[in-house]
């Protein structure tokens, strides 16, 4: 069972930058794809990015990303540290909110699966990010 756990929230400037990490204290991220997604005031919880994990074990992982963060955002993992990482640059004050983590062993034929909440198996417990302006 993987369980997720979150760290690197807090208060930036706009402009600036955070890194999220987000670490799995049961099973292996291994053979998982994950992602992270995000809940803004007042909005639907929102995808942001997804690194996904092709069952050949031959391709390299791909990476998506919402047009919202394409470019400022980079998802990334270290299978040595059990743990996924999201480094956001240039952040907006529109852009305070609820960040998660998510993870799936699920291996889904189409890309647009892994954009939709529902698809994940195993969550983070979300972590505040505050923007100032």
């Amino acid at each position: 069972q993987v369980e997720l756990v979150e760290t690197g929230g807090g208060l930036v400037q706009a402009g600036g930058s955070l890194r999220f990490s987000c670490a799995s204290s049961g099973d292996t991220l291994t053979k998982s794809s994950v992602a992270w997604f995000r809940q803004l005031p007042g909005e639907e919880q929102e995808f942001a990015s997804t690194l996904i994990w092709h069952a050949d074990g031959a391709t390299s992982e791909n990476t998506y990303y919402s047009d919202s963060v394409k470019g400022r955002f980079t998802i990334s993992r270290d299978n040595a540290q059990n743990a996924i990482y999201l480094q956001m640059n240039n952040l907006r004050t529109e852009e305070t909110g609820v960040y998660y983590c998510a993870a799936t062993p699920l291996v889904y034929k189409s890309n647009s699966f892994y954009y939709r909440k529902g698809s994940y198996r195993a969550w983070g417990q979300g972590t505040q990010v505050t923007v100032d302006s």
